[in-house]
């Protein structure tokens, strides 16, 4: 891995980079490339001419392409199927591209990036198939139509190989899906495992020698304890650069770290992921030094982690989060892959529905640690709805400061739910301020968080909780110090609101209080739309005379009230 900084590289990003326990935010410089897919497929990094295929894994019928991505990122150009594509794999020296589509194996020359032929399959009209290379024949999965849904657990599961412009059949079956794998650091070995089967079924690994005419199976493994708990929930295979080790994504248990000899565990194994992530792909960086393991989880817990492909070296993870709308919410299933040298990860994430991304990153060299510090403080300390309210902090980054400036992203919490709100920059000196516009009375949480930068983990959220009171109004009275009963008392004001704007129809309640302490309502005072009023009346004594006007408030607003003296002559 080159640099000491990590580098998306690609179109606009909220990627984030993280350390032991959280997860981290790209800095604007960050690019990820939006794919023009509704549904992953599958992803293949073509070292020799520095590509990256993706497929679309959409079930409608009709022409479709496998896109192609330079190593910066950037599309290059597509190759055309009249089917859709789904699993892709390399031939064993890079020169061809096998690409599955409904009902045939097509290859493409990776050079000229051109059809070079194809060889018939049964055909699949909703499912997909996995390929991979082994022995140096290509083998492929197969999910007959029997439903709309694939992931039936009675569905049946075939596993075929191609032969000249046909395929034959294995013999080798199941129920649910199938997955398959396979690496050059054993080119003859094929992994294979049960996955789709369901919470139930106690789903199978096993892998095959592939050197002969004939799959020859080794040795099989099922995870289940006695009591039936335990059991696989397979995303993803993996096999180590040097083919002793396999790597599986399980869903129900993190990553599993086998001895590809017997499918054993391996003697030491990757720390967990962090809490509520699921894991969901893995992939070992062709030069043995690095493993990067996927998964799906929410807000600021990480979706990446990539660290030493030995568990025994003990080095932290640099972790990464994938939160927003500029670079999706997660790791897909078998959405990782890298360039050989383990200089590029690239990586497919998903907002969990039919939007996707590609990232591409440089793992960097070091990270550093990021923590709130002191106590989050509001302007103004008491909120009122529909006014500017702003939560003050500090941020501190260990390391090298960082090249830009670093982001605070915050989410408010109330009875409406949970609503993102603008990013805060991060001065010189790590303090900040997130501002919002509370809508709505009652309390309201927000959490902040530093999702990190190309150098810095993330920081645990903080959180602070504030209660949003109405937003207060004011009445402004023009009085006369002198009148009389003959000619009057002219009173004009105004009545003002902060927040959102005054409802209209408003009339505000006036009262009389003469100089023997007599009140009595008069008639009320209706507001014109700019907020002003007028009251007349003909105060029946003379003397000291007190007018008062208030406003009950309304949803939204506070009431207020207002007071003049008038003294009433002959």
């Amino acid at each position: 891995m080159t640099g000491a900084a990590l580098a998306v590289i690609l179109g606009s990003a909220g990627l984030t980079a993280v350390g032991a326990p959280a997860a981290y935010a790209a800095t604007p410089s960050d690019e990820v490339a939006k794919l023009p897919i509704s549904s992953f497929g599958a992803l293949v990094v073509d070292d020799a001419h520095e590509r990256v295929y993706v497929t679309d894994a959409r079930k409608t019928s009709g022409a479709s392409q496998v896109w192609v991505y330079n190593f910066e990122g950037q599309r290059v150009g597509s190759l055309a199927t009249d089917q859709p594509a789904s699993g892709m794999a390399l031939s064993a020296d890079g020169a061809t591209l096998n690409v599955s589509v409904s009902n045939r194996i097509v290859t493409f020359d990776t050079a000229t990036q051109t059809k070079s032929g194809a060889s018939y399959t049964p055909y699949d009209v909703e499912c997909g198939r996995d390929v991979a290379v082994a022995g140096g024949k290509t083998w492929f999965t197969e999910t007959p139509y029997t439903s709309s849904y694939c992931d039936r657990t009675d569905n049946a599961a075939y596993l075929y190989g191609v032969k000249d412009t046909s395929f034959v059949s294995t013999g080798w079956n199941s129920e649910g899906r199938l997955k398959l794998a396979a690496g050059p650091g054993a080119p003859d070995r094929l992994v294979m495992g049960q996955a789709g089967a369901g919470s139930a079924a106690n789903a199978f690994l096993t892998t095959f020698d592939a050197s002969g005419e004939t799959l020859v199976r080794g040795p099989q493994r099922r995870f289940a304890d006695a009591e039936g708990k335990g059991a696989l929930d397979l995303k993803d295979i993996a096999l180590s650069a040097d083919g002793k080790r396999i790597a599986v994504a399980d869903a129900a248990y993190g990553t599993r770290l086998l001895d590809a000899s017997d499918l054993a565990d391996a003697p030491a194994g990757y720390q967990p992921l962090p809490e509520g992530a699921k894991a969901s792909a893995v992939a070992f960086s062709g030069d043995g030094t690095y493993v990067a393991r996927g998964a799906a989880a929410a807000g600021s817990v990480s979706d990446l982690l990539i660290q030493p492909a030995d568990p025994a070296d003990g080095a932290t993870p640099i972790e990464f989060a994938f939160e927003g709308e500029l670079d999706g919410s997660r790791i897909v299933p078998r959405g990782l892959g890298w360039a050989k040298d383990g200089s590029r990860l690239f990586a497919v994430a998903s907002d969990g529905g039919t939007s996707h991304w590609l990232h591409v990153i440089k793992p960097p060299a070091a990270q550093y640690d990021a923590r709130f510090t002191g106590a989050l403080s509001t302007t103004p300390t008491k909120p009122m709805v529909g006014e500017p309210l702003g939560i003050r902090g500090r941020l501190e980054l260990d390391g090298p400061a960082p090249a830009e400036p670093v982001k605070v992203a915050a989410v408010r919490k109330d009875a409406d739910g949970t609503t993102e709100v603008a990013s805060a920059k991060v001065a010189a000196d790590g303090s900040f301020t997130v501002l919002d516009v509370p809508d709505r009375l009652g309390e309201a949480t927000y959490t902040l968080r530093f999702l990190g930068d190309v150098t810095h983990r993330p920081a645990e959220d903080v959180t602070v909780t504030v209660d949003v009171a109405k937003a207060t109004t004011a009445i402004e009275l023009t009085a006369p110090a002198d009148a009389t009963r003959a000619g009057g008392v002219d009173i004009t004001g105004k009545l003002t609101g902060q927040g959102r704007a005054l409802p209209s129809g408003i009339a505000l309640k006036v009262t009389r209080t003469d100089r023997l302490g007599t009140t009595g309502e008069l008639t009320s005072a209706p507001v014109a739309a700019d907020g002003s009023f007028r009251i007349r009346d003909l105060p029946s004594k003379k003397g000291r005379t007190v007018y008062a006007v208030s406003y009950e408030g309304d949803a939204l607003h506070a009431g207020s009230s207002a007071e003049a003296t008038v003294r009433v002559t002959g």
